[in-house]
């Protein structure tokens, strides 16, 4: 039988959690905005904190709290959903011009790191909403990857369970170690945070820009402070600090914490760490060569190539030019690199760089079966035997995702988007990268005014890709809900 009253206790926990975090632009709006928008601030602020400690305390168990399975399911699902809910109270309250809908997709936008936003004059609105979008794009970055790394593994979502880490409990009960592991990240997390900040505000962004943008960097997310974003500034020690950023915040965080403690040797010989890497540099190579070919100068070439193919990689989505203006070889190479994503354990979405190793080396050993049908040729990864269950899961994954991309774009089309826009939609929404392309969800375009449908059917897909698609369609099976 689901425990309900588990599931609500760790959800008003979450929910006061989020009216607490609320204090950081109140404050920041008393002290360098207007008393009035603080005012306003406090309204969402007690409605959040009320709703969270009433559930947490109706909800209160002297016994320790044991998450089964399929708990750990519905809460993983119903955590993201609700959080978002009252993450965008404030966005409805403070902005005058944004409908409630634009502010539950502004707060998941944020939340999921996807990078898609409604908002259209942001110099416009208060400043202590673009620190909270900056804020929610940094918890829901650390957020995804405690989930990637404790919660994932153990549901067996898509070949995660390759990731179990000692950190991640192995028996039926979830949630008795991650304070351990979250602690670790978080600290690292921070670090890298300070270190981004203070190196753009060095380079010459203000505090509050340097603050957001390094935010927004580290947890791939992809929102900016200005309207016109990264364009703004046009300065090259900017670009390859959130370079950095991005590149940190798509691979797995677990790897720095390693290094820490010295374990230089796992680091070097992680076989996900390589093909990332190599990914993002044949990227950028490509990139670089096909705007050259196009005229432009050769730095002008990688500077530009390399920051789109990070930014793009990692599912970041920030932007310096509009690429809608390249040619069509350079489009369809973003397309395409869309699908990848970062590593697990990492902020970034996509399907991820160790499900096409896995892939890789079974495909490697089936050619090779057929060539000597006598051998045996198994697939390795990392050193270890890919079982059978193991392959079929990330095809099963890497199928669902396809297809979820193939309804998605049907679902938009039928709310009156043209073919391209359909289609990139699906795949930035799915895959968190919030840079699509086209001329209506192209990198530079604002989502406002697209039709109510479209932003509703864009949440979905931004929550089942932030969810790695089998959390939250599991749900919809019987099996599930039976005891």
């Amino acid at each position: 039988m689901m425990d309900w009253r588990s599931i609500f206790f760790v959800i008003g926990t979450m929910i006061a959690g989020v009216a607490g975090i609320m204090v950081i632009p109140i404050i920041y709006e008393y002290i360098f905005g207007t008393i009035q928008n603080g005012h306003i601030f406090l309204i969402p602020f007690f409605i959040t904190g009320s709703t969270g400690v009433l559930l947490t305390l109706t909800n209160y168990q002297k016994t320790q709290i044991k998450l089964g399975i399929r708990e750990a399911f519905l809460l993983t699902f119903l955590s993201w959903i609700i959080c978002s809910f009252f993450s965008g109270l404030p966005i409805f309250w403070l902005c005058d011009d944004c409908t409630f809908i634009n502010s539950l997709f502004e707060s998941v936008s944020s939340l999921t790191t996807t990078g898609f936003s409604t908002l259209s004059d942001l110099e416009s609105i208060p400043k202590s909403i673009i620190l909270w979008r900056a804020i929610l794009q940094w918890l829901g970055g650390i957020g995804i990857i405690v989930m990637a790394i404790t919660i994932f593994p153990v549901l067996r979502i898509g070949g995660m369970q390759l990731f179990r880490s000692e950190f991640s409990d192995r028996s039926e009960k979830i949630l008795p170690r991650v304070s351990q592991i979250a602690s670790g990240i978080l600290c690292v997390y921070t670090l890298f945070t300070v270190i981004g900040c203070t190196g753009l505000n060095f380079c010459g962004m203000d505090t509050f820009d340097a603050f957001c943008h390094a935010a927004s960097a580290i947890s791939t997310g992809g929102l900016s402070t200005r309207n016109a974003g990264l364009i703004t500034f046009d300065n090259p020690a900017i670009e390859m600090i959130l370079m950095v950023l991005m590149i940190i915040g798509g691979s797995t965080l677990m790897l720095y914490i390693r290094l820490w403690q010295g374990d230089f040797r796992s680091v070097i010989k992680d076989q996900q760490l390589k093909g990332y890497i190599i990914s993002i540099a044949i990227a950028c190579f490509l990139l670089s060569v096909f705007l050259i070919l196009e005229g432009k100068s050769f730095i002008e070439s990688v500077r530009v190539g390399s920051f789109i193919a990070i930014s793009t990689i990692t599912t970041t989505g920030f932007v310096l030019f509009d690429y809608m203006n390249f040619g069509q070889t350079i489009i369809t190479l973003i397309f395409i690199m869309c699908f990848i994503g970062g590593s697990t354990g990492s902020t970034s979405g996509g399907i991820k760089i160790f499900r096409f190793q896995i892939i890789g080396s079974f495909i490697r050993s089936h050619l090779k079966q057929l060539r000597r049908p006598h051998g045996v040729f198994v697939p390795m990864y990392q050193g270890q035997k890919i079982s059978d269950h193991l392959v079929s899961s990330v095809f099963s994954f890497i199928g669902l995702y396809l297809l979820s991309v193939a309804v998605l774009s049907f679902l938009l089309s039928l709310t009156g988007l043209d073919f391209v826009s359909s289609i990139s939609g699906a795949v930035s929404s799915i895959g968190n990268v919030g840079a699509g392309i086209g001329n209506t969800l192209g990198p530079v375009n604002n989502v406002n005014p697209i039709p109510l449908f479209s932003k509703v059917f864009l949440m979905l897909g931004m929550i089942l890709g932030r969810l790695e698609l089998l959390t939250a369609l599991i749900l919809l099976s019987p099996n599930f809900w039976r005891s």
